[in-house]
């Protein structure tokens, strides 16, 4: 009898839109032209993805790069790879040939969310694939969820002191502080949290902070 998934555990489903995405994804192979290197490519190629390849490692990827395969040696110098010009980060599989702790921590500091260990078969490169896109998509969709409840967060707040300053200024309850902002949005068409910060910035120039 199998044991239910465990709770917090969300299942990717594999469907042919998430297969049609992998064939599409754009990728660079940060990794030298040898034999481990030819398997990586041909399958990514096989795959149907779109593969450039670099070596020594650049440090500016090229625009629109959705995953990075980086060999970590443990005779090169590891330049972080610049992410500055995307919007989203591409996702990073590092490609490892040894375990120690000096490779850990480069694969830490570059952000990998994916490994490969050499010698490299050409039968782990698509369950590499799959399994850090997926990651990467659950994770971009967590970290959306924060700054959505973040900003949720920081508009309660606000409203909260401007109702604050409405009841010291105006003698008002609570209530009826909330009642002056909400029809002040109301009649001007803007939302609540931008009548709160226009109370808040002017009871700051009011009492000279």
């Amino acid at each position: 009898m199998s044991s239910p998934p465990r709770a917090g555990v969300r299942s990717k489903r594999i469907t042919p839109e998430f297969l049609t995405q992998l064939r599409n994804l754009r990728i660079v192979v940060l990794h030298p032209r040898d034999a481990d290197g030819e398997v990586l490519i041909q399958q990514l190629q096989r795959i149907g993805c779109q593969v450039q390849t670099f070596w020594p490692p650049v440090q500016d990827l090229p625009d629109k790069v959705d995953v990075v395969y980086y060999a970590i040696q443990s005779n090169e110098m590891h330049a972080p790879l610049n992410f500055s010009n995307f919007e989203q980060p591409p996702a990073v599989i590092a490609v490892v040939g040894y375990e120690n702790p000096t490779i850990f921590e480069v694969m830490l500091r570059m952000g990998a969310t994916g490994v490969l260990s050499a010698p490299l078969r050409s039968t782990g490169v698509l369950a590499s694939l799959v399994l850090t896109v997926g990651l990467t998509q659950e994770m971009r969709g967590y970290k959306k969820r924060v700054q959505r409840l973040e900003q949720k967060l920081l508009s309660v707040n606000q409203i909260n002191d401007a109702k604050a300053i409405l009841m010291r200024t105006r003698g008002v309850s609570d209530a009826e502080a909330y009642k002056i902002i909400r029809e002040q949005a109301m009649s001007k068409r803007i939302p609540t949290e931008e009548i709160a910060r226009a109370i808040i910035h002017a009871d700051e120039i009011l009492s000279g902070r």
